[in-house]
Protein backbone atom coordinates (compact mmCIF):
# COMPACT_ATOMS: atom_id res chain seq x y z
CA UNK A 1 0.00 0.00 0.00
CA UNK A 2 3.00 2.31 -0.59
CA UNK A 3 1.86 4.00 -3.48
CA UNK A 4 -1.93 4.80 -2.17
CA UNK A 5 -0.83 8.47 -1.68
CA UNK A 6 -0.01 8.84 -5.45
CA UNK A 7 -3.28 7.04 -6.20
CA UNK A 8 -5.13 9.31 -4.49
CA UNK A 9 -3.87 12.16 -6.40
CA UNK A 10 -3.73 10.68 -9.68
CA UNK A 11 -7.70 9.77 -9.36
CA UNK A 12 -8.43 13.13 -7.07
CA UNK A 13 -10.66 14.69 -9.80
CA UNK A 14 -12.23 11.28 -11.12
CA UNK A 15 -13.33 10.62 -7.35
CA UNK A 16 -14.67 14.42 -6.58
CA UNK A 17 -16.64 14.08 -9.77
CA UNK A 18 -17.88 10.85 -8.96
CA UNK A 19 -19.46 12.16 -6.02
CA UNK A 20 -20.57 14.99 -7.35
CA UNK A 21 -22.87 13.04 -9.47
CA UNK A 22 -24.16 11.10 -6.25
CA UNK A 23 -24.61 14.15 -4.29
CA UNK A 24 -27.34 15.52 -7.90
CA UNK A 25 -29.66 12.34 -6.54
CA UNK A 26 -32.23 13.95 -3.93
CA UNK A 27 -32.36 10.67 -2.64
CA UNK A 28 -34.80 12.23 0.61
CA UNK A 29 -36.18 9.08 2.26
CA UNK A 30 -38.69 11.03 4.73
CA UNK A 31 -40.27 12.47 2.02
CA UNK A 32 -42.78 10.03 -0.49
CA UNK A 33 -42.07 12.35 -3.04
CA UNK A 34 -38.58 11.49 -3.48
CA UNK A 35 -39.00 7.82 -3.73
CA UNK A 36 -37.74 7.33 -7.35
CA UNK A 37 -34.66 9.35 -6.77
CA UNK A 38 -33.78 7.31 -3.51
CA UNK A 39 -34.20 4.00 -5.58
CA UNK A 40 -31.78 5.60 -8.39
CA UNK A 41 -29.32 6.42 -5.81
CA UNK A 42 -29.41 2.66 -4.67
CA UNK A 43 -28.87 1.48 -8.25
CA UNK A 44 -26.31 3.92 -8.48
CA UNK A 45 -24.37 2.62 -6.09
CA UNK A 46 -24.90 -1.12 -6.93
CA UNK A 47 -23.25 0.16 -9.64
CA UNK A 48 -20.39 1.92 -8.15
CA UNK A 49 -19.37 -1.39 -6.40
CA UNK A 50 -19.68 -3.25 -9.55
CA UNK A 51 -17.25 -1.21 -11.37
CA UNK A 52 -15.13 -1.15 -7.90
CA UNK A 53 -14.74 -4.66 -8.13
CA UNK A 54 -17.19 -6.57 -5.96
CA UNK A 55 -17.59 -10.28 -7.02
CA UNK A 56 -21.47 -9.95 -6.66
CA UNK A 57 -23.74 -7.46 -6.15
CA UNK A 58 -27.25 -7.05 -5.55
CA UNK A 59 -30.38 -5.01 -4.65
CA UNK A 60 -31.99 -6.98 -1.31
CA UNK A 61 -35.77 -6.12 -1.49
CA UNK A 62 -37.20 -5.04 2.03
CA UNK A 63 -40.58 -3.51 3.03
CA UNK A 64 -39.33 -0.27 2.41
CA UNK A 65 -36.49 1.23 0.11
CA UNK A 66 -33.60 -1.41 -0.48
CA UNK A 67 -30.33 -2.30 0.51
CA UNK A 68 -27.10 -2.18 -1.62
CA UNK A 69 -25.03 -6.09 -0.99
CA UNK A 70 -21.82 -6.65 -2.54
CA UNK A 71 -19.22 -8.66 -2.12
CA UNK A 72 -15.60 -9.98 -2.07
CA UNK A 73 -14.29 -13.25 -0.92
CA UNK A 74 -10.94 -13.80 -1.38
CA UNK A 75 -10.45 -16.50 1.11
CA UNK A 76 -13.12 -18.19 3.70
CA UNK A 77 -10.62 -18.38 6.36
CA UNK A 78 -9.66 -14.71 5.84
CA UNK A 79 -10.65 -12.25 8.12
CA UNK A 80 -13.97 -10.46 6.68
CA UNK A 81 -14.91 -6.63 7.25
CA UNK A 82 -18.55 -5.47 6.55
CA UNK A 83 -18.47 -2.03 5.62
CA UNK A 84 -22.22 -0.37 6.72
CA UNK A 85 -23.25 3.12 5.04
CA UNK A 86 -26.51 4.70 3.69
CA UNK A 87 -27.55 6.78 0.56
CA UNK A 88 -30.22 8.14 1.63
CA UNK A 89 -30.44 11.87 2.88
CA UNK A 90 -32.05 14.19 5.24
CA UNK A 91 -34.08 16.86 3.74
CA UNK A 92 -33.16 20.27 2.52
CA UNK A 93 -35.13 22.09 4.03
CA UNK A 94 -35.68 25.45 4.62
CA UNK A 95 -34.20 25.85 0.86
CA UNK A 96 -33.85 29.45 1.19
CA UNK A 97 -31.30 29.31 3.84
CA UNK A 98 -28.78 27.32 1.13
CA UNK A 99 -26.03 29.54 -0.26
CA UNK A 100 -26.26 26.77 -3.62
CA UNK A 101 -29.22 24.78 -4.11
CA UNK A 102 -28.64 21.42 -1.78
CA UNK A 103 -29.07 19.62 -5.32
CA UNK A 104 -26.68 21.22 -7.15
CA UNK A 105 -22.84 20.18 -5.50
CA UNK A 106 -19.90 23.12 -5.63
CA UNK A 107 -16.82 23.22 -4.30
CA UNK A 108 -16.03 26.10 -2.26
CA UNK A 109 -13.39 26.93 0.51
CA UNK A 110 -14.15 27.60 3.90
CA UNK A 111 -12.17 28.76 7.06
CA UNK A 112 -11.59 25.12 7.70
CA UNK A 113 -11.41 23.84 4.41
CA UNK A 114 -8.97 26.05 2.22
CA UNK A 115 -8.85 23.82 -0.15
CA UNK A 116 -12.48 23.56 -0.34
CA UNK A 117 -15.35 21.77 0.67
CA UNK A 118 -18.33 20.41 -1.61
CA UNK A 119 -21.45 21.60 -0.72
CA UNK A 120 -24.42 19.43 -0.43
CA UNK A 121 -26.78 17.90 1.43
CA UNK A 122 -25.53 14.83 2.05
CA UNK A 123 -21.87 15.36 0.86
CA UNK A 124 -20.90 14.10 4.97
CA UNK A 125 -24.00 12.76 6.09
CA UNK A 126 -23.59 9.54 4.37
CA UNK A 127 -23.02 9.70 0.69
CA UNK A 128 -19.40 11.26 1.28
CA UNK A 129 -18.24 9.35 3.61
CA UNK A 130 -19.67 6.02 2.48
CA UNK A 131 -18.25 6.76 -0.70
CA UNK A 132 -14.89 6.85 0.30
CA UNK A 133 -15.04 2.83 1.34
CA UNK A 134 -15.96 2.11 -2.48
CA UNK A 135 -12.91 4.23 -3.46
CA UNK A 136 -10.57 2.75 -1.23
CA UNK A 137 -11.72 -0.89 -2.13
CA UNK A 138 -11.68 0.12 -5.59
CA UNK A 139 -7.64 1.25 -4.92
CA UNK A 140 -7.23 -2.63 -3.32
CA UNK A 141 -8.35 -4.35 -6.16
CA UNK A 142 -6.69 -2.04 -8.80
CA UNK A 143 -3.10 -2.42 -7.03
CA UNK A 144 -3.82 -6.37 -5.78
CA UNK A 145 -3.70 -5.20 -1.87
CA UNK A 146 -6.85 -6.33 -1.11
CA UNK A 147 -5.38 -8.40 2.16
CA UNK A 148 -8.81 -9.72 3.33
CA UNK A 149 -12.84 -10.49 2.82
CA UNK A 150 -15.27 -7.60 2.05
CA UNK A 151 -18.81 -7.12 2.48
CA UNK A 152 -21.06 -3.96 1.80
CA UNK A 153 -24.45 -2.98 3.06
CA UNK A 154 -25.21 0.51 1.67
CA UNK A 155 -29.47 0.96 3.37
CA UNK A 156 -31.57 3.63 1.88
CA UNK A 157 -33.54 4.27 5.35
CA UNK A 158 -30.90 5.87 8.03
CA UNK A 159 -32.86 9.09 8.44
CA UNK A 160 -35.97 7.21 9.23
CA UNK A 161 -34.99 4.91 11.55
CA UNK A 162 -33.25 1.84 9.68
CA UNK A 163 -36.75 -0.10 10.41
CA UNK A 164 -36.35 -2.46 7.03
CA UNK A 165 -33.04 -2.93 8.12
CA UNK A 166 -33.43 -4.46 11.04
CA UNK A 167 -36.02 -6.74 9.15
CA UNK A 168 -33.31 -7.45 6.73
CA UNK A 169 -30.27 -8.09 9.17
CA UNK A 170 -32.37 -10.81 11.64
CA UNK A 171 -33.35 -12.72 8.22
CA UNK A 172 -29.70 -12.43 6.45
CA UNK A 173 -27.38 -13.32 9.40
CA UNK A 174 -25.28 -15.68 7.43
CA UNK A 175 -24.94 -13.49 4.90
CA UNK A 176 -23.58 -11.16 6.52
CA UNK A 177 -21.66 -12.86 8.45
CA UNK A 178 -18.07 -10.77 9.84
CA UNK A 179 -15.25 -9.97 11.83
CA UNK A 180 -15.63 -6.46 12.55
CA UNK A 181 -18.30 -3.77 10.74
CA UNK A 182 -16.99 -0.78 9.58
CA UNK A 183 -18.98 2.02 9.58
CA UNK A 184 -17.80 6.15 8.33
CA UNK A 185 -20.96 7.90 9.75
CA UNK A 186 -19.45 9.87 12.57
CA UNK A 187 -16.80 12.79 12.71
CA UNK A 188 -13.23 13.82 14.06
CA UNK A 189 -12.48 16.34 16.30
CA UNK A 190 -10.12 18.11 13.45
CA UNK A 191 -7.88 17.91 10.55
CA UNK A 192 -4.77 18.01 12.69
CA UNK A 193 -6.17 15.51 15.57
CA UNK A 194 -7.77 12.72 14.09
CA UNK A 195 -10.28 10.50 16.65
CA UNK A 196 -12.66 7.46 17.04
CA UNK A 197 -15.96 7.26 18.17
CA UNK A 198 -15.78 4.61 20.83
CA UNK A 199 -20.15 5.68 21.91
CA UNK A 200 -22.96 6.76 20.84
CA UNK A 201 -26.28 7.88 22.19
CA UNK A 202 -29.63 6.37 21.71
CA UNK A 203 -32.38 7.74 20.30
CA UNK A 204 -36.04 7.71 21.06
CA UNK A 205 -37.80 9.96 19.08
CA UNK A 206 -42.32 11.14 19.22
CA UNK A 207 -44.84 13.23 17.83
CA UNK A 208 -46.98 14.90 20.08
CA UNK A 209 -50.56 16.27 19.71
CA UNK A 210 -52.38 18.86 22.00
CA UNK A 211 -56.57 19.12 20.43
CA UNK A 212 -58.56 21.74 22.67
CA UNK A 213 -62.13 22.55 21.18
CA UNK A 214 -63.58 20.83 17.81
CA UNK A 215 -62.65 23.82 15.59
CA UNK A 216 -60.30 26.92 14.59
CA UNK A 217 -62.27 29.79 17.02
CA UNK A 218 -62.09 33.67 16.91
CA UNK A 219 -59.67 34.37 20.17
CA UNK A 220 -61.64 37.43 20.84
CA UNK A 221 -65.09 35.23 21.45
CA UNK A 222 -63.77 32.35 22.90
CA UNK A 223 -60.14 33.63 24.64
CA UNK A 224 -60.30 33.15 28.15
CA UNK A 225 -63.15 30.45 27.97
CA UNK A 226 -61.54 27.66 26.09
CA UNK A 227 -58.12 25.62 26.30
CA UNK A 228 -55.71 27.08 23.62
CA UNK A 229 -53.83 24.09 22.15
CA UNK A 230 -50.80 26.16 21.95
CA UNK A 231 -50.74 27.57 25.25
CA UNK A 232 -51.11 23.99 26.89
CA UNK A 233 -48.73 22.51 24.69
CA UNK A 234 -45.74 25.24 24.95
CA UNK A 235 -46.27 24.81 29.19
CA UNK A 236 -46.32 21.33 28.71
CA UNK A 237 -42.98 21.34 27.07
CA UNK A 238 -41.76 23.76 29.31
CA UNK A 239 -41.94 21.82 32.14
CA UNK A 240 -40.49 18.67 30.96
CA UNK A 241 -37.12 20.30 32.25
CA UNK A 242 -36.05 22.14 35.54
CA UNK A 243 -34.57 24.76 36.68
CA UNK A 244 -31.00 22.80 36.16
CA UNK A 245 -32.44 21.79 33.04
CA UNK A 246 -32.48 18.10 34.33
CA UNK A 247 -35.55 16.18 32.53
CA UNK A 248 -38.34 16.05 34.79
CA UNK A 249 -39.79 12.49 33.88
CA UNK A 250 -40.18 9.93 36.50
CA UNK A 251 -37.82 7.32 36.18
CA UNK A 252 -35.97 9.14 32.99
CA UNK A 253 -32.28 8.56 34.46
CA UNK A 254 -32.94 5.45 36.68
CA UNK A 255 -30.45 3.30 33.95
CA UNK A 256 -28.27 6.21 32.98
CA UNK A 257 -24.52 5.64 33.62
CA UNK A 258 -22.42 7.92 35.42
CA UNK A 259 -18.88 7.78 34.57
CA UNK A 260 -16.29 8.13 37.21
CA UNK A 261 -14.12 10.97 37.81
CA UNK A 262 -11.09 9.49 36.27
CA UNK A 263 -13.12 8.97 32.88
CA UNK A 264 -14.48 12.17 33.06
CA UNK A 265 -10.67 13.60 33.00
CA UNK A 266 -9.47 11.66 30.72
CA UNK A 267 -12.33 12.87 28.16
CA UNK A 268 -11.50 16.36 28.94
CA UNK A 269 -8.38 16.18 27.56
CA UNK A 270 -9.25 15.92 24.10
CA UNK A 271 -8.68 19.36 22.37
CA UNK A 272 -11.50 21.84 23.20
CA UNK A 273 -11.92 25.92 22.97
CA UNK A 274 -15.32 26.89 24.76
CA UNK A 275 -14.56 30.73 23.01
CA UNK A 276 -14.20 29.22 19.39
CA UNK A 277 -17.52 26.74 20.03
CA UNK A 278 -19.28 29.53 20.67
CA UNK A 279 -18.05 31.65 18.44
CA UNK A 280 -18.68 28.81 15.69
CA UNK A 281 -22.29 29.07 16.40
CA UNK A 282 -22.61 32.91 17.32
CA UNK A 283 -24.05 32.37 21.20
CA UNK A 284 -23.13 34.07 24.02
CA UNK A 285 -22.95 31.35 26.33
CA UNK A 286 -23.37 27.71 26.08
CA UNK A 287 -26.73 26.21 27.81
CA UNK A 288 -27.04 22.83 29.51
CA UNK A 289 -27.60 20.47 32.09
CA UNK A 290 -26.35 21.94 35.60
CA UNK A 291 -22.79 20.21 37.04
CA UNK A 292 -21.25 18.97 33.55
CA UNK A 293 -19.42 20.43 30.87
CA UNK A 294 -20.65 21.08 27.23
CA UNK A 295 -18.68 18.14 25.77
CA UNK A 296 -19.94 15.46 28.60
CA UNK A 297 -23.54 17.39 27.95
CA UNK A 298 -23.47 16.44 24.44
CA UNK A 299 -22.17 12.92 24.46
CA UNK A 300 -22.38 11.21 27.99
CA UNK A 301 -25.69 12.57 29.26
CA UNK A 302 -28.99 12.30 27.93
CA UNK A 303 -31.10 15.03 26.27
CA UNK A 304 -34.90 15.77 25.87
CA UNK A 305 -35.30 18.75 22.37
CA UNK A 306 -38.05 19.92 20.39
CA UNK A 307 -37.20 19.34 16.76
CA UNK A 308 -40.01 21.57 15.29
CA UNK A 309 -43.79 22.87 16.66
CA UNK A 310 -46.49 23.93 14.53
CA UNK A 311 -49.92 24.95 15.03
CA UNK A 312 -52.67 27.95 14.21
CA UNK A 313 -52.02 30.18 11.54
CA UNK A 314 -48.80 30.97 10.51
CA UNK A 315 -49.36 33.38 6.82
CA UNK A 316 -48.68 36.49 6.22
CA UNK A 317 -50.47 39.03 8.15
CA UNK A 318 -53.47 38.55 11.14
CA UNK A 319 -55.59 36.40 11.82
CA UNK A 320 -57.10 35.73 15.44
CA UNK A 321 -57.67 32.15 16.23
CA UNK A 322 -56.85 29.80 18.94
CA UNK A 323 -56.34 26.39 16.66
CA UNK A 324 -58.54 23.55 17.28
CA UNK A 325 -54.90 21.55 17.30
CA UNK A 326 -51.48 21.71 18.30
CA UNK A 327 -48.11 19.51 17.10
CA UNK A 328 -44.35 19.15 18.39
CA UNK A 329 -41.35 16.08 17.35
CA UNK A 330 -39.40 15.63 20.09
CA UNK A 331 -36.46 13.43 20.28
CA UNK A 332 -34.66 12.74 23.49
CA UNK A 333 -30.88 10.90 22.95
CA UNK A 334 -30.10 8.43 25.35
CA UNK A 335 -27.36 7.24 27.07
CA UNK A 336 -26.19 3.26 26.85
CA UNK A 337 -28.81 1.47 29.11
CA UNK A 338 -31.06 3.20 28.59
CA UNK A 339 -33.78 1.62 26.65
CA UNK A 340 -35.43 3.33 23.95
CA UNK A 341 -39.00 1.42 24.06
CA UNK A 342 -38.64 1.79 27.66
CA UNK A 343 -37.95 5.82 27.73
CA UNK A 344 -40.29 5.96 24.97
CA UNK A 345 -43.19 4.36 27.44
CA UNK A 346 -42.22 6.51 30.17
CA UNK A 347 -42.41 10.02 28.11
CA UNK A 348 -45.60 8.67 26.84
CA UNK A 349 -47.08 8.20 31.02
CA UNK A 350 -45.69 11.54 31.76
CA UNK A 351 -46.82 13.55 28.90
CA UNK A 352 -50.37 12.43 29.47
CA UNK A 353 -50.45 12.83 32.89
CA UNK A 354 -50.11 16.24 32.75
CA UNK A 355 -52.37 17.41 29.75
CA UNK A 356 -54.89 19.49 31.42
CA UNK A 357 -58.78 18.32 31.38
CA UNK A 358 -59.52 20.92 28.62
CA UNK A 359 -57.43 19.04 26.42
CA UNK A 360 -56.68 15.91 25.43
CA UNK A 361 -53.52 14.36 24.44
CA UNK A 362 -51.69 11.95 21.65
CA UNK A 363 -48.25 10.70 21.72
CA UNK A 364 -46.85 8.72 18.59
CA UNK A 365 -43.70 7.19 18.84
CA UNK A 366 -41.88 7.32 15.28
CA UNK A 367 -38.75 5.52 15.77
CA UNK A 368 -35.66 4.96 18.05
CA UNK A 369 -32.49 2.92 19.19
CA UNK A 370 -29.98 1.63 21.74
CA UNK A 371 -27.00 3.37 22.37
CA UNK A 372 -23.33 1.63 22.27
CA UNK A 373 -19.96 1.77 23.51
CA UNK A 374 -17.17 -0.13 21.79
CA UNK A 375 -13.62 -0.82 23.73
CA UNK A 376 -10.26 0.26 22.78
CA UNK A 377 -8.83 -2.80 23.50
CA UNK A 378 -10.31 -4.69 20.57
CA UNK A 379 -8.34 -5.64 17.45
CA UNK A 380 -10.62 -3.59 15.49
CA UNK A 381 -9.94 -0.15 17.59
CA UNK A 382 -6.40 -0.81 17.12
CA UNK A 383 -6.49 -1.50 13.49
CA UNK A 384 -8.00 1.78 13.03
CA UNK A 385 -5.72 3.91 15.48
CA UNK A 386 -2.80 2.68 13.62
CA UNK A 387 -4.08 3.64 10.18
CA UNK A 388 -5.17 7.12 11.15
CA UNK A 389 -1.37 7.07 13.04
CA UNK A 390 0.11 6.44 9.70
CA UNK A 391 -2.39 8.95 7.60
CA UNK A 392 -2.41 12.01 10.08
CA UNK A 393 1.10 11.44 11.70
CA UNK A 394 -0.80 11.66 15.13
CA UNK A 395 -2.50 9.22 17.28
CA UNK A 396 -6.13 9.43 17.53
CA UNK A 397 -8.14 9.76 20.72
CA UNK A 398 -11.36 8.18 21.80
CA UNK A 399 -14.32 9.76 21.88
CA UNK A 400 -18.03 9.38 22.49
CA UNK A 401 -20.74 11.07 20.24
CA UNK A 402 -23.47 12.86 20.41
CA UNK A 403 -25.26 11.43 17.86
CA UNK A 404 -27.22 8.59 17.19
CA UNK A 405 -26.30 5.53 15.04
CA UNK A 406 -29.44 2.98 15.99
CA UNK A 407 -28.20 -0.15 14.06
CA UNK A 408 -25.04 -0.37 15.67
CA UNK A 409 -26.27 -2.05 18.94
CA UNK A 410 -28.87 -4.17 16.46
CA UNK A 411 -25.48 -5.15 14.97
CA UNK A 412 -23.91 -6.42 18.04
CA UNK A 413 -27.11 -8.36 19.10
CA UNK A 414 -28.01 -10.20 15.86
CA UNK A 415 -24.40 -10.57 14.26
CA UNK A 416 -22.48 -10.69 17.33
CA UNK A 417 -19.46 -8.44 16.33
CA UNK A 418 -17.89 -5.29 17.20
CA UNK A 419 -18.39 -1.66 15.18
CA UNK A 420 -15.71 0.40 14.50
CA UNK A 421 -16.72 3.94 13.54
CA UNK A 422 -14.07 5.70 11.60
CA UNK A 423 -15.32 9.02 10.95
CA UNK A 424 -13.76 11.90 8.30
CA UNK A 425 -16.49 14.53 9.26
CA UNK A 426 -15.87 18.02 11.29
CA UNK A 427 -18.78 19.27 13.34
CA UNK A 428 -18.46 22.40 11.68
CA UNK A 429 -19.69 20.42 8.24
CA UNK A 430 -23.78 21.30 8.95
CA UNK A 431 -24.95 17.58 8.44
CA UNK A 432 -29.10 18.08 8.99
CA UNK A 433 -28.67 21.61 8.07
CA UNK A 434 -28.38 24.47 5.35
CA UNK A 435 -25.07 24.29 3.74
CA UNK A 436 -24.41 20.81 4.63
CA UNK A 437 -20.52 19.92 2.96
CA UNK A 438 -17.39 17.82 3.38
CA UNK A 439 -13.86 18.82 3.06
CA UNK A 440 -12.04 17.67 0.24
CA UNK A 441 -8.80 16.52 1.86
CA UNK A 442 -11.66 14.96 4.24
CA UNK A 443 -13.04 12.93 1.49
CA UNK A 444 -9.54 12.08 0.07
CA UNK A 445 -7.94 11.13 3.48
CA UNK A 446 -10.39 8.70 4.21
CA UNK A 447 -9.81 7.05 0.76
CA UNK A 448 -5.74 7.22 1.51
CA UNK A 449 -6.72 5.87 5.26
CA UNK A 450 -9.36 2.88 5.02
CA UNK A 451 -7.59 0.58 3.23
CA UNK A 452 -4.77 0.74 6.44
CA UNK A 453 -7.49 -0.39 8.70
CA UNK A 454 -7.97 -3.37 6.57
CA UNK A 455 -4.27 -4.35 6.62
CA UNK A 456 -3.77 -3.80 9.96
CA UNK A 457 -6.82 -5.42 10.92
CA UNK A 458 -6.07 -8.64 8.93
CA UNK A 459 -2.32 -8.43 10.48
CA UNK A 460 -3.51 -7.83 14.10
CA UNK A 461 -6.07 -10.94 13.46
CA UNK A 462 -3.58 -13.31 12.95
Amino acid sequence: MDNIKQYVQENKERFLNELIELLKIPSVSADSAYSQDVIDTANAVKTSLEKAGCDFVELCETPGYPIVYGEKIIDASLPTVLVYGHYDVQPADPIELWTSPPFEPVIKATELHPEGAIFARGACDDKGQMYMHVKAFEYMIQNNCLPCNVKFMIEGEEEVGSASLGWFVERNQAKLANDVILISDTGMISNQQPSITTGLRGLSYVEVEVTGPNRDLHSGLYGGAVANPINILTKMIASLHDENNHITIPGFYDKVEELSIAEREKMAQRPYSEDAYKKALDIEEVYGETGYTTNERNSIRPTLDVNGIWGGYTGEGAKTVIASKAFAKISMRLVPNQDWEEITKLFTKHFESIAPKAAKVKVTPHHGGQGYVTPIDSVGYQAAAKAYADTFGIQPIPVRSGGSIPIVALFEKELKSKTIMMGFGLDSDAIHSPNEHFGVFNYLKGIETIPLFYKYFTELSK
